[in-house]
């Protein structure tokens, strides 16, 4: 038996239980910071939040929670496709402005409720900000 045959099977297996870890490893690297604007950017931010994972800590209420939920999401920063159909609604003025590293990725996402594709999104990701817009509470 030749000595590669060996590290395949190894290469394998190991390819096989970071598959498993998936959600687990998704908190790696994970250091952010979201500031929500309660009236729009254009005014002071109303609150500033952190969230690290891996271990999870940071100034966001259950850091650890936020983190597991992130984990479980795909791709929840990729911005929203071009050829996304959205309903025009207007859920309110909130903004929210993610930034930092997520899964060892660098991260420049602005959520907002300004039609239904973005309210969508910000109730998805409502817990990086608790209590800020109607969308964000229901």
């Amino acid at each position: 038996m030749s000595a590669t045959v060996p590290l395949v099977v190894l290469a394998a297996v190991a390819a096989a239980v970071l598959a498993l870890a998936g959600p687990a490893a998704a908190g790696s690297d994970t250091d952010l910071r979201i500031r929500v604007w309660n009236e729009g950017r254009d005014a002071t931010p109303t609150r500033t939040f952190t969230l690290r994972c891996d271990p999870a800590g940071g100034s966001l209420r259950n850091p650890g929670l936020a983190c597991r939920k992130l984990a479980v999401l795909r791709s929840p920063f990729a911005p929203l496709r071009k050829d996304l159909q959205c309903t025009q609604l207007y859920g309110g003025p909130q903004e929210a402005l993610v930034t930092g590293s997520y899964r060892g990725q660098r991260v420049w996402v602005l959520l907002n409720l300004r039609d239904g594709c973005r309210i969508d999104r910000w109730r998805k990701l409502a817990f990086l900000t608790p209590g800020f817009g109607t969308a964000a509470n229901s």
